[in-house]
C-alpha cells in the first residue's frame, strides 16, 4: 500500500484542495451560540431546547489531553432514572464518534481506507478509556460519501463482505476493550451476485459477529437518489440482544419514517443508533427533531451520528438541490447526540470537528417513562395494523367526510 504522506498531488488533487478552500466558515455548534447568553437565559434556553439537562461526566486531565493531541472533541454526560425496589440499576455506557475523512478522494482507495481506520482506532482508544460499552459509528465510515456522484467506479471498491477487513478490524478493538461495536459499511453481497447494500454490522464484545442490517429506506430526492447503489434492506428491523442491552440500527434515511422507528421498539429495542451522512442545507432543522420524537414515541434512548466536513469528488453532479453542477455534496454538520425516552438530550458534538460523545444510560428509566406515559399501553395496534392494510390495497379510499352545506 502506498503511504500516504509519500503520495504527489495531482492536478485533480489539486482541484479538489482549491475548492475545499473557498467554501464559507462554519459555525461551531449551536450551543456555542447559546453559551454567548447570560448565564440564566442560557441555563433557560438549554431546558427549552433539550428538556431534563443530564450531569456532565468528568473526564481526566490526561484522557483530555490525549483528545486535544489527536484533534478531535471529548464531551461525556449521565442520564439517571429513579432508583427501583425489584430492580438494580441496569448502568450502560454509549459512545458515538462523528468524523470526517482523511485523504482526497482522489487518493488510492486502500489509502483512503486505512487511514480512516487508523483514526478510528485513536478515537476507540478514547472510548475504551471512558469505559464505553456500546459504540456505533457514522454511516458508511469506511469511505467517502460517494453516492451523491452516482458513480460507480472506483467507490464500489470500498464494499466489502459482512466478515471483511473492517469488520476483522473492529472485532479486534471490540474483544480488547469488551466493548459492543455498531460499524456501517458498504457491504457486498457475494452470496448473491455481488449485490451492495448499505449495511451495519453489529460486532460483539468478544469479537464476534452477532448480525446486521441493511438500509430498509432509501432516498430519492430529485436526482439524488442511493438507489443507484443498492436498494431498499431485506432484513427486517432486527434487535440485537448484547451483553449491554438489545441494541437496534436505523439508517440514516431511515430516521424520516416514524414507522421504521416504531418496529424497532415493537421489536424490544432499547438503544436505536442511527448513523447518518446529511449536509446542511437539505436536513439540519429536522435533525434536532427527528431521534428525540423517536425516543420519546418509542421509551427508548436513540443515538444520532452524523459525519462532518466537506468532501469534493473530480467529477462535478447535481444533487437535486437545483443547484448547478459541483464537486461536493455540502457540508456535513455533524451535531451527534443522544437522546432519552423522557425527552431529555445531551448537546451535540461540533459542526465542524472530529468528535466522541460518551453517554451513560440507565436502561430501567425505558420501562418508568412507557409506565409513565403510557404510550405503548395505549396505542391500539390492531385498528392502526387494519387501517394501514386498507391504505395499502390498490382501491383504497381516504377516509374523508365532505362537508354538503346540508
Amino acid at each position: 500500500m502506498a503511504d500516504p504522506k509519500t503520495l504527489t498531488k495531482t492536478a485533480s488533487d489539486e482541484a479538489v484542495d482549491a475548492l475545499l478552500n473557498s467554501r464559507p466558515r462554519e459555525i461551531e455548534s449551536l450551543e456555542g451560540l447559546l453559551r454567548k447568553l447570560s448565564p440564566e437565559d442560557q441555563a433557560e434556553a438549554f431546558r427549552i431546547l433539550y428538556g431534563q439537562q443530564p450531569e456532565a461526566i468528568s473526564v481526566t486531565a490526561e484522557l483530555r489531553a490525549y483528545c486535544e493531541h489527536h484533534d478531535f472533541e471529548l464531551q461525556a454526560y449521565k442520564f439517571q432514572a429513579a432508583a427501583e425496589q425489584r430492580r438494580a440499576p441496569r448502568i450502560v455506557r454509549v459512545g458515538v464518534i462523528q468524523n470526517q475523512i482523511i485523504l482526497p478522494t482522489t487518493d488510492p482507495v486502500e489509502a483512503q481506507y486505512q487511514a480512516l481506520a487508523d483514526r478510528m482506532e485513536v478515537i476507540i482508544e478514547a472510548a475504551a478509556q471512558m469505559g464505553v460499552n456500546v459504540l456505533g459509528l457514522q454511516e458508511a465510515w469506511t469511505m467517502p460519501f460517494a453516492f451523491c456522484t452516482r458513480e460507480k467506479q472506483p467507490w464500489l471498491e470500498f464494499a466489502e463482505p459482512i466478515d471483511g477487513p473492517s469488520t476483522q478490524f473492529l472485532a479486534r478493538l471490540a474483544k480488547k476493550h469488551n466493548m459492543v461495536i455498531v460499524s456501517p459499511i458498504l457491504e457486498r453481497d457475494n452470496a448473491h451476485g455481488g449485490t451492495i447494500h448499505n449495511t451495519a454490522v453489529v460486532i460483539g464484545n468478544r469479537g464476534n459477529i452477532i448480525g446486521s442490517h441493511r438500509k430498509n429506506h432509501i432516498p430519492r430526492v430529485g436526482d439524488f437518489n442511493e438507489s443507484t447503489y443498492y436498494m431498499e434492506g431485506d432484513s427486517g428491523h432486527p434487535v440485537f440482544e448484547t451483553e449491554f442491552g438489545r441494541v437496534a440500527t436505523n439508517i440514516c434515511y431511515g430516521r424520516h419514517h416514524p414507522l421504521n422507528w416504531l418496529m424497532f421498539g415493537i421489536n424490544g429495542a432499547e438503544i436505536v443508533f442511527n448513523p447518518s451522512a446529511t449536509v446542511g442545507a437539505l436536513s439540519e432543522p429536522l435533525w434536532p427533531v427527528e431521534a428525540r420524537c423517536a425516543a420519546i414515541a418509542n421509551g427508548y434512548f436513540v443515538a444520532g451520528i452524523n459525519r462532518i466536513g466537506t468532501e469534493a469528488f473530480p467529477n462535478a453532479f447535481t444533487s437535486g438541490d437545483g443547484q448547478a453542477p459541483k464537486n461536493e455534496f455540502g457540508h456535513f454538520y455533524g451535531s451527534s447526540y443522544v437522546a432519552a425516552p423522557n425527552g431529555g438530550r445531551t448537546p451535540g458534538l461540533s459542526r465542524t470537528r472530529d468528535g466522541l460523545l460518551v453517554t451513560e444510560v440507565d436502561l430501567n428509566l425505558s420501562r418508568q417513562v412507557k409506565d409513565k406515559w403510557g404510550f405503548q399501553m395505549t396505542g391500539r395496534l390492531p385498528e392502526y395494523a387494519e387501517a394501514l392494510t386498507r391504505a395499502a390495497q390498490p382501491d383504497f379510499k381516504p377516509q374523508i367526510i365532505k362537508d354538503t352545506g346540508e
